[in-house]
């Protein structure tokens, strides 16, 4: 920047009068009769104080700064030649009144109305500013500047790093005499140009399928129950349930969109909790198609209809689910004394080792043992016979069995009497219906 000091004046001449006058910063030469320039530079004590340098001009002076290019020799007093030097002091004659042509100060010149106007040295390309500052006409003079987004250094115009300065809250890049701000994504450039506030990109884009959860910057996508969310972090596939865990059906689960549920097998009902199946009892409920000399026995999962019990010579029927030998018939020598027919059901793969029937003798005769055993019928070896007491004993599962099955057993009660000398037997024929299921 020029600091400038003007102190400018011109000589005015009053035609008709006896005494000429002369304006400030010209002193009249009485020898002469003309208004001659004051050099205030050498008149002035500290005329210009610090690093500014005075420089004398046509009536008045000029402070400058020391290493300013600018001004320089081209400002001296351009009418130092014009005017000689004032004359050694003597006697200050009389002269008459001589008018003189109207000067104007420098940075000034006559216009048409003979009045002085300032000169745009801007617009007519005589300022000597650098070619990358700007030139501003000022009041008798001009200054040099530089255009915004540069800085003036060393009499050269500099770009501004403004993003050096945090102009932008985020990103910003600098370009000549500017700079431009954007966001991170996420985020939109407010109305000033410099802040960013964050984008709600739920409501302006909707990217996810189901739901989205907006977070600073960003947003985060959430799928409803039964669904998940896939690799993308944007789409929602539906999740199978039924392979997570084999326990949340008790038959079958079923996949369904965003949910699962479970079926019962045919005989079945599926109970309130929605997932435990519990067998219907047709024989209760009379839907069966056993015919009226048949007896239906429930199963689970179903019904058996089973035929009445027919006794083989040499038994005859005591009643309708025994058969007896009667002592007097030389066929039943060898022959269990009595056979009783039991039919009983039993779910599929039951846990083991389980007690699942128990055998007893009706009568104890004194002197008499028993020993129990499976005459038939165990050919897997999946039972046994343990004893309990002396006159009763369990049959025992040792393997699981697999249904749907059906299981006879001939579960044989020897008796021996030492006192007598009498030994004997009794069968329970045991027919077991195992399910197709494990409930």
């Amino acid at each position: 920047r020029i600091l400038t000091a003007f102190t400018l004046a011109v000589c005015l001449s009053s035609s008709g009068k006896a005494q000429q006058q002369c304006t400030n910063g010209f002193d009249l030469d009485r020898a002469s009769g003309q208004c001659l320039d004051i050099d205030e530079c050498r008149t002035i004590p500290e005329a210009c104080r610090g690093d500014m340098v005075c420089v004398n001009q046509n009536g008045g002076y000029l402070c400058v700064p020391r290493t300013n290019p600018v001004y320089r020799s081209p400002y001296l007093n351009p009418y130092s030649n014009i005017y000689p030097p004032p004359p050694a002091p003597g006697p200050i004659p009389n002269y008459p009144t001589v008018t003189r042509p109207l000067m104007c100060r420098f940075g000034y010149q006559l216009d048409e109305n003979n009045q002085c106007a300032d000169v745009d040295e801007c617009a007519s390309d005589s300022h000597q500013c650098n070619p990358t500052q700007i030139c501003i006409n000022t009041e008798g003079g001009y200054t040099c500047s530089c255009t915004e987004g540069y800085w003036l250094l060393e009499g050269q115009c500099l770009d501004i790093d403004e993003c050096r300065y945090g102009y932008c809250q985020q990103l910003c890049a600098n370009v000549p005499g500017s700079y431009s701000c954007t966001c991170n994504p996420g985020f939109t450039l407010n109305d000033d140009g410099r802040s960013c506030q964050d984008m709600n990109e739920c409501t302006s884009q909707n990217p996810c399928t189901q739901t989205c959860v907006n977070t600073y910057g960003s947003f985060l996508c959430r799928c409803e129950p039964g669904y998940e969310l896939e690799a993308d972090g944007v789409n929602c596939s539906d999740m199978d349930e039924c392979s997570f865990s084999e326990f949340l059906c008790q038959h079958e689960c079923v996949n369904a969109p965003g949910s699962y549920y479970c079926i019962c097998p045919s005989g079945y009902n599926l109970l309130d909790d929605s997932r435990s199946c519990q067998d219907i009892n047709e024989c209760e409920n009379r839907n069966f198609t056993c015919t009226s000399q048949q007896t239906c026995f429930n199963i689970p999962g179903g019904y058996k209809c089973l035929d009445p019990v027919r006794c083989e010579d040499p038994y005859i029927q005591i009643n309708e689910n025994r058969c007896m030998c009667p002592a007097e018939n030389t066929g039943c020598r060898d022959q269990p004394f009595t056979v009783l027919y039991r039919v009983m059901d039993m779910v599929s793969g039951r846990s083991v080792p389980s007690d699942i029937f128990q055998m007893q003798a009706t009568t104890r005769y004194p002197g008499a043992y028993y020993i129990f055993q499976i005459k038939s019928g165990n050919e897997g070896r999946e039972f046994y016979m343990r004893q309990t007491g002396p006159i009763s004993a369990t049959l025992v599962m040792t393997r699981p069995v697999k249904g749907p099955r059906t299981i006879q057993l001939d579960l044989e009660m020897i008796t021996v009497n030492t006192v007598i000398n009498f030994r004997g037997s009794s069968v329970i024929r045991l027919t077991i219906y195992v399910s197709q299921y494990s409930f």
